[in-house]
């Protein structure tokens, strides 16, 4: 019934391939545990690529322990989940952060696929439409690796785990790295909370060592960059604040610059494709293929 569910789905979702749009690339931000500050790094990175005159939406998959709101000091009222029932359009749920930054509270992975009402479905990939013209989406999933997380990993074009220099996380993090492997061999990884570049580069290579010694030469595992430790991060945090924003020339503001020219770089900008292969629509096409 499901898979015949799908099918039905892409079909859909194909039809919808009638207008031209940009091209997303779809980034996921995921970690082996919480409090690595993964969510730090989503918000303040997705408002980074912002401010290169991106049109970037952030979609926070992290359910039950979403906080991205509390990130971007807004309010939540309703998310994907509720577009899907009927109960909101695509519109009523998007929460514009800056001019061209959009927050999608969003919902998990298996969570937005057990939908059943087909027209509802249709006039949702209608509405998703907004959001065609987006350059590039960070999804905030939950940490560890459940089916609704794979999901997301299966889809995106970029994967970056969070981990900071401390034993347990370093171990979680690898463990999330070795199931990632699975199913994709390129990986990015973000060390956090690091003192210096010294420090990033030497716990990188430590993981990198044991991954490659039980995963694999074929694994290509990168460090895209790190944050420094520094107290204004936390202070930031406390005042529902973007340390990018509160902070621009700190060295953690500085550090998420290096990671968003990295992501900017890989970006293929000005490029129309089929519609579905942008904003929304995109996702959910992608997430179809993995169901």
């Amino acid at each position: 019934m499901m898979g015949h569910q799908a099918e039905k789905l892409e079909e859909l979702v194909a039809s919808n391939a009638k207008k031209r749009s940009k091209k997303t690339r779809f980034v996921v931000i995921t970690s082996g545990k919480g409090g690595v500050g993964k969510s730090t790094i989503s918000s303040n990175l997705s408002y980074a690529l912002s401010l290169k005159g991106l049109n970037v939406g952030i979609f926070d998959a992290d359910i039950g322990l979403a906080n991205l709101d509390v990130m971007f000091n807004v309010k939540i009222k309703k998310n994907i989940l509720h577009v899907l029932k009927g109960e909101a359009t695509v519109a009523d749920i998007l929460i514009p952060i800056t001019r061209n930054l959009i927050l999608i509270p969003g919902e998990s992975g298996d969570e937005i696929l057990k939908y059943s009402n087909m027209a509802l479905f249709e006039r949702f990939m209608e509405d998703a439409q907004v959001l065609d013209k987006l350059d590039v989406m960070i999804i905030d999933t939950g940490a560890g690796i459940g089916e609704h997380i794979q999901m997301f990993i299966n889809a995106a074009d970029d994967v970056i785990v969070v981990t900071v220099p401390d034993p347990a996380a370093i171990t979680d993090a690898y463990a999330t790295i070795k199931t990632i492997a699975l199913v994709r061999n390129d990986v990015n990884v973000i060390m956090n909370q690091v003192k210096n570049d010294k420090e990033a580069q030497g716990v990188f290579e430590k993981i990198k060592k044991v991954a490659f010694a039980n995963i694999g030469p074929q694994l290509d595992l990168n460090l895209i960059g790190k944050i420094e430790s520094d107290v204004k991060v936390s202070s930031s945090v406390k005042q529902r604040a973007l340390f990018v924003l509160n902070h621009p020339s700190s060295g953690p503001a500085k550090d998420i610059e290096l990671i968003a020219k990295q992501i900017t770089n890989k970006l293929e900008r000005n490029v129309l494709v089929n519609s579905n292969e942008s904003g929304l629509t995109g996702l959910f096409k992608r997430l179809m293929e993995h169901f």
